[in-house]
Formats: structure tokens, C-alpha cells, sequence
């Protein structure tokens, strides 16, 4: 499930449009082709894997662009990180569980983990931990849209769309038009909200 704006956040700079997410998703599918066995012409040995939510949608529009450029139908998963992250228990409300779907043996595959933004890198860890308790992957590789630094965990993409360092304060925002009512990358700055007398 994908969220509206939200009231309390300044936009800062709009960082991609929808012609820029097109070119950097055809500049990153082009990459993933790269890597591939050329003697495995079906893409057998190689995955995506989409991270809920917005990582799904990337998935699958990287999936439909090595299709249709280089005819090639990789497997395609869905993952949720939700009970593997590190803060389940810290927070406050309930937070939701959406679905995980691999619907292939991830032994002996390598996979390229989809997510739009990576910040600290404990989403990420999660990620790799639920995919361990799957099966045992040839190659995990990571692919971000945004990179927007200040890690935590010794995390690295593999393969990244843009890199935009932030400050305390800033946020990255993805929108993509599977879920959202506008297309493109912002970055925003979260205001303090002043209390009504």
C-alpha cells in the first residue's frame, strides 16, 4: 500500500521526473543484463526481488524492460521485511504486514534486492536476513533508486540510481503511478508541527 503527501513536509527539490525515472530504470536494467551468464540466455540463474512497497513497483518495471529489450523473463518475488526489522518491537503502532511471495528456489540464484531508497541500511539487513531464511542465494546485489547516505550498518549498493547526501531533518520521497498520484523524487524537509491553542 502506498501513502499520499503528507501536510507537514516542505518540498525541497524535485530531484527526477517521470523521464528521468525511465532513463535511470533503463540505464540500471542495462546493468543487471551485464552481470548475467551469457551462456544463460533464459536468465535462469538470476532474480529480482521487489521490496514492499514502492521496490515491488521498480521490480516489475525493471522486469518489464529487460523483457522487452533483451527478451529475457527473469523470476520475480515479492518480500516484506516487516517481522526481520530491527525496531518491530520499539514501535508505537501496529505496523502492517504485506505480502512475501518467491515463487522460486532462491538456492543457487543470484538475486538483485529492489528497494527505492536506501538511508540506514537496516531495512536492507532485514531483507537479506528474510532471504537467508528462505534459502541460500548464489549473490545477493543490491539495486536503490536513491542512495541518500548517513548508513548505520556496512551496507552498499550495487547499483544505484541517483545518490543524494541528506541531513538530519530531510527525507527522500518516491512516487511511482502504480500507487501514487504523481510520478517523479523529491526531496523534502520534515517541519516541526506547532500545537493549535
Amino acid at each position: 500500500m502506498c501513502t499520499g503527501p503528507h501536510p507537514d513536509l516542505f518540498v525541497k527539490a524535485r530531484l527526477m521526473d517521470e523521464d528521468d525515472l525511465e532513463r535511470t530504470l533503463q540505464r540500471m536494467a542495462r546493468q543487471i543484463v551485464e552481470l548475467m551468464d551469457p551462456d544463460d540466455q533464459s536468465g535462469r540463474q538470476f532474480a529480482l526481488v521487489g521490496m514492499q512497497t514502492r521496490g515491488v513497483h521498480l521490480a516489475q518495471r525493471l522486469k518489464t524492460i529487460i523483457g522487452d529489450v533483451d527478451d529475457v523473463d527473469l523470476a520475480l518475488g515479492v518480500l516484506d521485511v516487516t517481522m526481520y526489522r530491527d525496531d518491530v518491537r520499539q514501535r508505537l503502532r501496529q505496523r502492517v504486514v504485506r505480502a512475501t511471495r518467491i515463487p522460486f528456489d532462491v538456492t543457487g540464484r543470484h538475486l538483485v534486492l529492489i528497494d527505492d531508497v536506501v538511508y540506514t541500511g537496516r531495512t536492507v539487513r532485514a531483507a537479506m536476513d528474510a532471504l537467508m531464511d528462505i534459502g541460500r542465494p548464489a549473490s545477493i546485489r543490491l539495486l536503490t533508486l536513491v542512495d541518500r547516505g548517513l548508513r548505520e550498518l556496512p551496507i552498499r549498493a550495487d547499483f544505484i540510481g541517483r545518490t543524494v547526501p541528506t541531513i538530519a531533518g530531510e527525507e527522500i520521497r518516491v512516487r511511482l503511478s502504480e500507487c501514487d498520484s504523481q510520478e517523479g523524487v523529491w526531496l523534502v524537509e520534515r517541519r516541526a508541527v506547532t500545537p493549535t491553542p
